[in-house]
């Protein structure tokens, strides 16, 4: 019996004890469990969403927190792994603004506060600072953006993800959580009730761990711990959180092209086995690692001054990781000469430098040796095979295979404050609010790269814990400075406001082996600005609302890692984001409906180093940026949640997008005038930008044209269920439009029930299924340029939850 069947079995037997339980217990019918419904917006200027608790229902507890925003208009979040166990596969879309290893264009704050970036190398997405289960929900500021948004990246909105607020009552939450693909997770929450006088807390612990979806290979693990305490001393509120993670995560690989996806939609080219051959060994999935370890932590006071509100906060974030690879070789960094290769004697270690070769296979005096000449490869996997150097058929008898177990070290340290104030005043007979407030955050990045040898590449992957080459070391010092000033009026018929920030960014690159490299760049912003106006309609709940936001995303440190990084060829991102809409809401029904108009300019363009022919382990940088033009993107966002019963809701939301690159920007930085500006440009072979391909009107990378989604959810008595479809349009795979993934349709189910007052001290047990990909569907998850990562199959997972 397959293992989602067996957790079928096991949640029908846990329901039928709840009916049985119920009937003793004989619950009145007027005591029904209902949802409150999901306000999809609040009352501003801007398109903005709000997670349902309904949404949550729909994923596993194993699930990263990132999962429950998929569902809400213009939002794309795409994910490798089955259980968001893998950040190097991970990718947000909104709008035509991406999150993912090449880009970073949506903000990203936890209770408000700027989660340090969001990129593979440093960074942190929400689900290394919460848990799901801490989770309260998930505001999403689709474009123009609140102006108080702690964030350089948000060129296209903001996720705000917050964190529950401790009972008044004390009480034990115990969750365990059981999935397909060897998944598993330990919860337990503690509410301390009040300890002090006003002063309430809760301490949360969790463990979990799964598998890939593809052979079971992959060693994913997660502890969690965290803590969040609220008191008011004095009239004065006090906030305070704690957490860390850690987390090791074995990645999935991208698959290259439509005809790679074709041959085997469910493999991703990483193996399972260690071969004893270092060139397929360089595919072993637990050799392609990412760890990390995030510790965060904020203190917040809000009082009041007379007619003025003030927030204020002051936070600290460490982040440590590693990011692994297996390159089939061993680097030759110590020029030895006749004497043996010193790089293969634990203990030896040199520091910078440059690579002077590679080798593969030495002899029992560690003597480089050469394949037989004339012996033609017999090696046809992976990236399509390779050369005679690498294939131990083409040695003699008694070849050694050498290999290095590369570590690329992640560590960044920030430390922040924000204050805000709110200004209640009047001007005339109109009520007025001024809003003002900073942003200061000083951050260093420190990025280092070692080569391991592999102790014995012909048995396993255990490596030398001294490196034999500290290839680069280096840090990245950021000092920002955010500051706006915003007013708004209600003039009664409609409030207006107007606003400004700005941003002072400056950021360097320290070369710990070489100063040569240094390098220091001033990314401000010019003087941002924002305008809105929100106005009620005569039909009672309905509102009409128009904003105007200019966003920033500044020039980012892995931007400076090349050592030949010229800055003159790059200059921060702007947006320009106009959003017009409608707003209902009325007890029963709330709907929304907006219109978006997004110009983007001077995108910057990575071009990775991993490729279909193979990774090159000896690049310094992940890889290379650019200007390389704009985009614009047009929309529409519908969203409609709708209570059909007492018993059942529907939410549903359609966006219908459109985006484009517009300028054609070259390697020189021109922009050109025309499209056959361009072209004559890249026409002339003398010409710098003769390596380019002119893509104005071309559609942008792994944006969908539509999206919909249909849930529907039902509660009564001691039950409740829900099913949720999501339609994804075709995305196109490269900025040329010459190759797209198809559209997917995936559904989620979760049906689940409980019951109160078991005695023993037990408040409430709930058990819920949740069936992701209910049925199944092969799709592309996230885009890369030419790439894509599989889309996770049909996934059983159960929750037992106990209230003490």
């Amino acid at each position: 019996m397959g293992t989602h069947h067996k957790v079928s079995l096991a949640v029908l037997a846990a329901l039928s004890s709840m009916s049985l339980a119920t009937a003793e217990e004989a619950v009145p019918d007027n005591e029904e469990r209902i949802e409150e419904i999901t306000v999809v917006g609040r009352s501003v200027s801007y398109a903005n969403n709000a997670t349902s608790e309904d949404m949550f229902k729909q994923q596993a507890n194993l699930s990263s927190v990132l999962a429950a925003v998929d569902n809400l208009p213009g939002v794309l979040i795409n994910e490798g792994d089955t259980f968001g166990a893998d950040d190097w596969s991970t990718s947000i879309v909104i709008r035509g603004f991406q999150v993912n290893l090449n880009e970073q264009q949506i903000g990203m704050t936890v209770d408000g506060i700027a989660n340090g970036n969001s990129n593979y190398g440093g960074g942190a997405k929400a689900n290394r600072y919460i848990d799901t289960e801490n989770v309260k929900g998930v505001e999403v500021s689709q474009g123009t953006a609140d102006i108080a948004s702690r964030s350089h990246e948000a060129l296209g909105g903001t996720l705000n993800f917050t964190t529950i607020d401790p009972a008044m009552e004390q009480g034990l939450v115990t969750s365990v959580t059981a999935g397909e693909f060897d998944a598993s997770k330990y919860y337990v929450r503690y509410e301390t009730g009040e300890i002090f006088k006003d002063t309430f807390a809760w301490i949360s612990l969790s463990s979990q761990e799964s598998s890939d979806f593809m052979q079971q290979a992959a060693e994913n693990t997660r502890d969690h711990v965290a803590m969040k305490i609220i008191s008011t001393v004095n009239d004065v509120a006090l906030t305070g959180y704690v957490s860390y993670d850690d987390t090791h995560e074995d990645n999935y690989q991208r698959i290259y092209g439509l005809a790679q996806y074709e041959q085997n939609p469910h493999w991703d080219q990483l193996t399972d086995e260690w071969t004893g051959v270092p060139y397929q060994d360089q595919a072993y999935r637990r050799g392609w690692s990412t760890l990390r370890e995030n510790l965060f932590a904020y203190l917040q006071a809000d009082f009041s001054v007379g007619a003025v509100d003030v927030t204020t906060n002051a936070y600290y974030h460490d982040n440590e990781g590693r990011g692994d690879w297996v390159p089939p070789y061993l680097v030759d960094v110590a020029n030895d000469g006749d004497a043996g290769h010193s790089e293969l004697v634990n203990g030896n270690t040199v520091f910078g430098g440059a690579a002077l070769g590679q080798f593969y296979f030495v002899d029992r005096a560690g003597n480089q040796l050469s394949p037989i000449e004339g012996c033609a490869s017999a090696l046809t996997f992976p990236y399509g095979g390779a050369g005679a150097e690498y294939d131990p058929g083409c040695h003699e008898q008694g070849a050694i295979p050498v290999g290095s177990y590369r570590h690329t070290h992640y560590n960044k340290q920030r430390i922040g404050f924000n204050a805000d104030a709110i200004w209640f005043t009047k001007i005339g007979e109109f009520d007025n609010t001024m809003r003002f407030g900073i942003w200061w955050e000083d951050y260093e990045r420190d990025e280092s790269r070692d080569w391991h040898k592999i102790t014995n590449s012909a048995i396993s992957y255990d490596f030398n814990q001294t490196p034999y080459w500290v290839q680069y070391d280096r840090s990245f010092p950021v000092d920002t400075l955010m500051y706006y000033i915003e007013d708004e009026l209600d003039l009664g018929l409609a409030r207006v406001r107007l606003g400004a920030k700005k941003f002072n960014v400056d950021i360097a690159k320290n070369d710990n082996f070489d100063a040569s490299n240094d390098l220091d760049v001033n990314t401000d912003s010019d003087t941002l600005l924002s305008a809105g106006i929100v106005a009620p309609l005569p039909i009672e709940g309905l509102e009409v609302f128009a904003g105007y936001g200019e966003n920033f995303a500044a020039i980012k440190d892995a931007q400076l890692e090349r050592d030949d990084t010229d800055l003159r060829f790059i200059k921060p991102e702007t947006a320009d984001n106009i959003d017009v809409g409608f707003r209902y809401a009325s007890p029963g029904f709330n709907a929304s409906v907006t219109y978006y108009n997004i110009g983007f300019n001077d995108r910057i363009q990575f071009t990775s180093n991993e490729t279909s022919t193979g990774i090159d382990f000896l690049e310094a940088a992940a890889g290379g940026y650019r200007n390389v033009g704009g985009i614009e993107s047009s929309g529409i966002e519908i969203s409609a949640d709708v209570m059909l019963t007492d018993t059942l809701s529907l939410f549903t939301s359609v966006t219908v997008s459109e985006s484009e690159y517009i300028a054609t920007i070259g390697g020189t930085g021109t922009q050109y005038d025309t499209l056959a500006d361009a072209q004559a440009a890249i026409a002339d072979e003398n010409n710098p930008e003769s390596s380019l391909v002119a893509v104005e009107g071309n559609t942008v990378i792994g944006t969908p044209d539509t999206m919909a989604v249909v849930s529907l959810d039902w509660a009564k008595d001691n039950y409740f269920a829900g099913i949720s479809t999501k339609y994804v349009d075709s995305r196109f795979l490269d900025i040329y439009n010459s190759a797209e993934v198809e559209d997917y349709i995936v559904s989620d189910l979760y049906i689940g029930g409980f019951v109160e007052n078991l005695g023993q001290g037990i408040d409430e047990l709930e058990v819920r299924l949740t069936v992701n990909n209910l049925f199944d569907e092969d799709y592309a998850s996230t885009i890369a340029p030419g790439a894509f990562w599989i889309g996770a199959p049909r996934a059983v997972a159960v929750n037992a939850r106990l209230t003490f």
